[in-house]
């Protein structure tokens, strides 16, 4: 992984957990992303993605997570991006309207439960 972005991984049964911190831009959106895949197994009801302590994402980033969002939207596997008020991304993903299309929520319990409810 890149030494600007460092991802850990937790599963909570059947939802794996996120949590992207550091940076996110052209140099290293396609790692991140190859590695955010391929942490989802099949089994998994979705990825819940928290950015709350991600300090940057650049346009790469951006589109980073929505195309995750398709990817998993394909393998009928659900996307929740956490970013809680106040954080400074959550500006940029308000601005591309990224919760048009996947559910943008202040807690990782409320992504868990959003993703169990809806499959």
């Amino acid at each position: 992984m890149s030494d600007l972005a460092r991802i850990e991984f937790t599963r909570r049964d059947d939802v794996v957990v996120a949590r992207l911190g550091g940076e996110v831009d052209l140099s290293n959106a396609t790692e991140v992303g190859d590695e955010l895949t391929g942490a989802i197994p099949n089994s998994a009801l979705g990825l819940v993605l928290d950015l709350t302590a991600t300090e940057y994402l650049d346009s790469s980033g951006v589109h980073l997570v929505f195309e995750l969002a398709e990817r998993l939207r394909r393998r009928q596997q659900r996307l929740h991006v956490v970013v809680p008020p106040g954080v400074p991304i959550r500006r940029v993903l308000r601005i591309v309207e990224l919760d048009d299309s996947v559910p943008v929520v202040a807690t990782v319990d409320d992504a868990i439960a959003q993703i169990r409810a809806d499959a």
